[in-house]
């Protein structure tokens, strides 16, 4: 019923950005909260950025000051703006929402994963 796709990936230089992009298409209601995760081989996924339908964000220690996010909620779209990247910022990073459809049913939706490697 809903679907995310997350774009942007790849390959940058440390000191490097990128600019990841998750948008939500289906049946879509309305969509509370939306959030980007990170997760290395062998390690929990983490919580890397939030921001709900009011503007209000939340971002990890690690991504403070250098990363930042965003949506259009015309287009149920939520973007993540990396900056100052560095080599420990490698990871498959998953966009996931919270989401009301059509028919009231409230779930939790995730994406398929982009991969970001920060590497010289």
């Amino acid at each position: 019923q809903v679907q995310l796709v997350e774009s942007g990936g790849g390959l940058v230089q440390p000191g490097g950005s990128l600019r990841l992009s998750c948008a939500a298409s289906g049946s879509i209601f309305s969509i509370y909260f939306m959030s980007w995760y990170r997760q290395v081989p062998g390690k929990q996924r983490e919580l890397v950025a939030t921001i709900i339908g009011t503007g209000y964000t939340n971002y990890a220690d690690s991504a403070k000051g250098r990363f930042t996010i965003s949506r259009d909620n015309a287009k149920n779209t939520v973007y993540l703006q990396m900056n100052s990247l560095k080599p420990e910022d490698t990871a498959v990073y998953y966009c996931n929402a919270d989401v009301t459809t059509i028919s009231r049913a409230r779930s939790n939706y995730w994406g398929q994963g982009t991969q970001v490697t920060v590497s010289s």
